[in-house]
């Protein structure tokens, strides 16, 4: 089948809703669909390209950062992507819309939706749904609350790659259809014979629910033989860097690093310890990469960690930076304890495999394209 996607964010742009945009258009791809996405144009990078197999096309859109992208930012590309998608679809027949986010993207694909007949799809990544992210858009879910209601019940199927996520969906709007689908996991992108070394490792964007200022709490007390790597950027970062030089912590700051960068492949597979003290989440993809890469995880029993780590990690509270220094002592003590969370680590990545999460897509695409042609056979009477 053809399918559309559409995504403000694409690879080397965006958070972890980029990637995994990315790896499940290249698996379907390899299951025998065409993908073409839509995404923002940013900097240098070209209009339109192929990549492994996937048609990718950039729309123009105001954009000023590669790890951040704002509100009238996120509206910027809908007005390019509407332009764009009106010659698209007079030269492309396509059989589903699979959008990424209920906004920005939702708007865009009931547009396309009703100007085609095609059965739209829409993942949800967590700040697209009102109540998640408040740090950020507490405001803007209030405002568009009424817009976003009517959104969803114009969408055919919604995916959520959490139960979690998808508890918070329901009590907006309780007879939602959801789906969960995980996103998925390349369980080959790291080297499993790198040694690891006393090294403790966190990265995502810096914003204040992420939690990393209990971090910076909790290494005050640390070995010094430790090092403390903080990879990710974000209006938070500079608040953290004072509060780390503060408490003469040395922590070394990364700044933003693409997923292809290899200083961040090569900080997951040294490192012992991978640490994530977030507040809420939906399913963090660096959790997905830490387990990929073998590290000894600790992190939250917030939102959808649990279901991304299951019996891989050590779990504890949100907002409490005692509570993870002992979790820390214990790692760093216990070297039997940090090859047993890895050895679980390795073998729970399996369960996340991009081919698997392929199927599951393509396998619910394909209900939906014969559902939707069902319905025309049988016409407006049926």
């Amino acid at each position: 089948m053809n399918i559309l996607t559409l995504n403000h964010e694409f690879p080397p742009i965006g958070g972890g809703a980029a990637p995994v945009t990315l790896h499940l258009a290249r698996h379907l791809v390899q299951l025998g669909h065409e993908v073409d996405v839509v995404t923002m144009h940013f900097g240098n990078l070209p209009r339109q390209e192929m990549i492994e197999g996937v048609r990718v096309y950039r729309v123009p859109a105001l954009r000023r950062r590669p790890d951040l992208c704002r509100i009238h930012e996120m509206a910027s590309y809908l007005i390019g992507a509407r332009f764009f998608l009106s010659g698209l679809l007079k030269q492309k027949q396509y059989h589903l819309i699979h959008a990424h986010f209920i906004i920005p993207a939702g708007p865009l694909g009931v547009q396309v939706k009703n100007k085609t007949g095609c059965p739209l799809v829409i993942t949800m990544h967590g700040s697209d749904v009102p109540g998640y992210n408040p740090d950020r858009f507490r405001f803007a879910h209030k405002c568009l609350l009424p817009v976003w209601k009517r959104l969803v019940h114009q969408v055919d199927q919604l995916v959520s790659p959490s139960g979690h996520l998808k508890e918070l969906v329901c009590r907006w709007c309780p007879t939602a259809s959801v789906r969960i689908i995980p996103n998925g996991f390349d369980e080959n992108r790291f080297d499993s014979g790198v040694p690891k070394r006393p090294q403790i490792l966190a990265c995502s964007r810096i914003l204040p629910r992420k939690g990393f200022q209990y971090l910076v709490e909790a290494a005050k007390e640390l070995p010094s033989e430790w090092e403390i790597h903080i990879a990710g950027d974000g209006p938070y970062l500079p608040t953290l860097k004072k509060q780390a030089e503060k408490s003469g912590v040395n922590i070394h700051f990364h700044g933003w690093l693409s997923p292809n960068d290899p200083l961040l492949k090569q900080l997951y597979e040294s490192s012992w310890i991978f640490v994530f003290p977030s507040e809420e989440e939906n399913f963090p993809t660096v959790l997905l990469e830490a387990l990929g890469a073998g590290c000894a995880i600790i992190t939250t029993s917030a939102g959808g960690c649990p279901e991304v780590a299951g019996s891989a990690a050590l779990y504890v509270k949100p907002r409490d930076a005692q509570e993870l220094k002992e979790a820390l002592l214990r790692l760093i003590a216990d070297e039997s304890l940090r090859c047993e969370l890895s050895q679980k680590a390795r073998r729970r990545i399996e369960h996340f495999s991009w081919r698997g999460v392929a199927r599951q897509y393509a396998e619910l695409f394909e209900q939906m394209v014969n559902a939707a042609a069902e319905k025309r056979r049988q016409g407006p009477a049926g």
